[in-house]
């Protein structure tokens, strides 16, 4: 199957604090076997809202030395603030954030940057109050159609990733609220791990089909059920041989990325280097 090989810079040691040395995460990338690389932006750290297009650049020209393919982007940002919430400052802040990384994603060749548009729960922040659904539906549809301007002049999708914020809760959803946007600058950005304690990745792959811009491998064991399922590759109960059939069907050409969250408590590194073998048996290489 034509697909890149690549690892989320999440998964580095560091990578969730946004520490780790973008090059020596090209460098690993290469190292390890990978083909390319899903750089992170953050609110501070390496990579930021506020990167310029000179240290863009260098980052280009970095994994380009090394053969490292940059396809995809991707941002925690959006938990802190995002298009969806009931707060007008806080929307307005995050489109802001959208359009600066919409022109990083640019200045890095991305074809795609992942975003989560909204949140009605998010698990890992307690002290945030739920919010109506309706209302992060509909904050999110004017956030993102805001959006779709820059994403256009700039030729970079914005894939919408299902993650554990209570929200486009189904394949069917997902597939519906993308096409109310009639544009090929939105699509799905599957999360194979995500999907698993409500649901089968490769249905969810074949629902969205056309409409897959990006893929996450991670993998899930359902008996455990909280965040503490999530395991290395091959480990849980993914069914990765119809995942695989599923990608192909669809047609799907892009990267599949690993990421690898929560790092291993000593030697870090091990997790990145099992996941790039891992992946090479789940796509059969």
């Amino acid at each position: 199957m034509p697909v890149l090989k690549a690892i989320n810079y999440l998964s580095f040691p560091g990578g969730l604090d946004n520490t780790f040395d973008m090059f020596e995460a090209i460098t690993a990338a290469k190292e390890l076997g990978y083909e390319a690389l899903e750089p992170c932006i953050a609110d501070t750290g390496v990579l930021t809202p506020e990167a310029t297009e000179a240290q863009c650049k260098a980052i280009v020209e970095a994994a380009e030395k090394e053969g490292i393919a940059i396809q995809s982007v991707c941002s925690g940002t959006y938990w802190s603030r995002s298009l969806g919430d009931s707060d007008l400052g806080t929307r307005n802040l995050a489109q802001e954030d959208l359009r600066k990384m919409i022109q990083i994603s640019a200045w890095l060749g991305a074809k795609t940057l992942l975003v989560i548009p909204g949140a009605v729960d998010v698990f890992f922040l307690p002290d945030r109050a739920p919010q109506p659904y309706d209302q992060v539906e509909s904050n999110a549809i004017r956030g993102l159609r805001a959006a779709l301007p820059d994403a256009v002049r700039h030729q970079v999708r914005l894939g919408i990733e299902n993650v554990w914020n209570r929200f486009l809760l189904s394949p069917m959803e997902m597939a519906g609220f993308i096409d109310m946007f009639d544009s090929p600058w939105i699509g799905a950005y599957v999360d194979v791990g995500n999907v698993m304690p409500f649901g089968y990745p490769e249905q969810w792959l074949r629902i969205l089909d056309h409409r897959v811009v990006g893929v996450h491998f991670k993998d899930f064991k359902r008996a455990v059920g909280t965040a503490e399922g999530f395991v290395d590759l091959l480990e849980g109960d993914v069914d990765w041989p119809e995942v695989v059939r599923a990608l192909g069907e669809i047609g799907y050409d892009g990267p599949v990325c690993a990421e690898l969250i929560p790092e291993y408590r000593h030697h870090p590194m091990v997790r990145v280097e099992n996941a790039s073998r891992a992946m090479d048996a789940i796509l059969g290489r």
